[in-house]
């Protein structure tokens, strides 16, 4: 997220992450701890999967000028690969090129109730508290 606020990028690899909010995921262990129905289950607190593209443009269109240099280009998976030979923090995500990975969280919602906010929301609450805390 950091690289992205700061523009440091010259675009956004082919990746995607399920974006869950913190507060979200407390308010799943505090269900879980008191819905009798609970007890001895086991629960996935995921959110919905968004690409780093999604991501970018929804920092751009909701965060104005914070979020100008932010990318919106997707990178080829080549280029990616080829920078990861030259700048070793991009090795640990080349296994997540084009990957698409979704975990149900179906449970939590029967039994829980549990709902978590929405991917775009969370990315662009995330960014708004780095920018407000100056660490961008």
């Amino acid at each position: 997220m950091k690289r992205l606020l700061q523009g440091r990028m010259p675009g956004v690899p082919r990746i995607g992450l399920e974006v869950v909010d913190v507060r979200d995921v407390a308010t799943l262990h505090l269900r879980a701890m008191i819905a009798p129905a609970a007890a001895g289950e086991r629960f996935l607190g995921t959110g919905e999967f968004m690409w780093m593209r999604e991501i970018a443009a929804a920092l751009r269109a909701r965060l104005g000028d914070a979020a100008a240099g932010v990318p919106t280009r997707q990178l080829p998976d080549v280029a990616v690969r080829l920078a990861a030979v030259v700048d070793r923090s991009l090795r640990p995500i080349m296994p997540g090129l084009g990957r698409r990975n979704r975990h149900r969280t179906e449970k939590a919602h029967r039994i829980l109730g549990w709902q978590p906010r929405p991917a775009a929301d969370v990315v662009v609450d995330c960014a708004r508290s780095l920018l407000e805390h100056k660490i961008v």
